[in-house]
This record gives C-alpha cells, structure tokens and sequence, in this order.
C-alpha cells in the first residue's frame, strides 16, 4: 500500500496516472496548497522542497521501513522498478524513456508552468513575461510534436516519458497553445485521453489552469510568496 500525498496539479495527476494504469493499491492524502499544508512538519518530512507529490511505499522493495520519496520522477521511475511496467528492461529503451521523463521535468513542466501562472494567477499582466513563455513552450510542443511524427508515443511503447509529459498538455488552452499547430501532439493527447485510466485518473478533477478558482490574498501569498526564510 503506497500513501500518496496529492494535490490536482499537473506533476500531481503523473502520478495518479501510474497508479490507475497499474493498479496499484494506494491511499489518497489530500494536500490542500491554498491552505498551505505543504509546510507542516508532518509533510516536510516527507516532501522537503515543501511541493507535491510525494509517496510513502509501506511495502519497498527492499522490504526495510516504509520509504518516502520527493519529486514526480522519482517518484514514476521508483514505481516504473518496483513493478516492472512501462519502463522498458533493456539499457537502450530505458534511457530513451529517461531522456524524455527528464526533457518534461526540465523543460515543458518549468515552461508551461511560467505560462500558467502568468495566464491565469499574476496578481497584474506582464506583457514581456507572458510573450517569453508562450513562445518558449509553442517551442517545446514543437519539439514534442516532432518526436510523436510516425510514432504512437514518446519512447516506443506507453511509459512513464508520455505519463509525464500528458498532464502538461491537458492545460494546452491557458498555455496560449493550439493543438491543431501540433497534429502528431493532438493525435497522441487525444489516444491518451482515451484510455481508461486516465479517465479514472481525472474523475472529478478539476482543471484549475482553464477554469481557475479566484485566489484571495491570502492564498496567493501561501502559494507564490515563498522566500527561503518564509514559509
């Protein structure tokens, strides 16, 4: 049994994806970020870059105490090990699912994310800023674009690389993106959106780049006013 610190947020639904694609048994531990819950002790522990998500697998593999782990890639190739799905086992497949789970959580995650807030959660419109991000993400939809020509997904068969790189897309809207610029990228989101899992993944999830809840100021500042003395 896995507990599975979560919140609706893109890094947060990877995770939530492997679950539902593997089956999984694990328990859902609502974090609420608005609220700021990410900054108890408790959590902290766990996860301290105080972000989600974040696991805790009550049964490792090395069959030691339960093991908590930070950070959503570590998280999928943790989980990916552990049970021997979508990461393939020969050196060459492996890497090239890495190289594209780390291009997500280097590039299309910070990028659209830049984008995201801009669009939807500054406090005032930065035109220079909002120009930058949106340029620099049609970019890595283009370079994402241009893998999926002539293949199914990212890395030869369904892995964690197109786990992580689908919840960035969902938001495709409010990242000032149209998907009908990027045919191979619209023909893989849609295949992925398809499938079962993700359809229990995002049950009653709420879209909170494309249909965001008004922030008060308190929570804007719980949210975007982190420094690295104030919490």
């Amino acid at each position: 049994m896995l507990d599975f610190y979560f919140s609706a947020t893109p890094n947060g639904l990877k995770i939530k994806l492997f679950l539902e694609e593997t089956g999984l048994p694990y328990r859902v531990v609502p974090v609420s970020l608005s609220k700021g819950e990410q900054f108890k002790p408790e959590f902290l522990a766990i996860s301290p870059n105080n972000k989600i998500p974040a696991i805790v697998d009550r049964e490792p593999v090395d069959g030691g105490d339960p093991l908590p782990i930070f950070e959503s890639a570590a998280i999928l190739l943790y989980l990916a090990e552990k049970t021997g799905r979508l990461i393939p086992a020969d050196m060459r497949g492996r890497y090239e699912v890495t190289q594209w789970l780390i291009w997500q959580v280097a590039g299309l995650g910070p990028m659209a994310g830049q984008i995201g807030f801009f669009n939807v959660y500054a406090s005032e419109k930065v035109p220079y800023a909002i120009d930058r991000y949106t340029r620099e993400t049609n970019r890595l939809y283009g370079v994402l674009d241009r893998r999926l020509a002539g293949r199914e997904f990212v890395a030869g068969e369904f892995s964690i690389a197109d786990i992580a790189c689908y919840p960035w897309i969902v938001p495709h809207r409010a990242h000032g993106q149209n998907l009908d610029e990027f045919p191979n990228v619209q023909r893989w989101f849609a295949s992925i959106g398809a499938r079962p899992a993700t359809r229990r993944a995002y049950a009653s999830v709420q879209d909170t780049y494309s249909n965001p809840t008004p922030l008060t100021d308190a929570a804007r500042r719980t949210l975007f006013g982190q420094t690295s003395t104030k919490l």
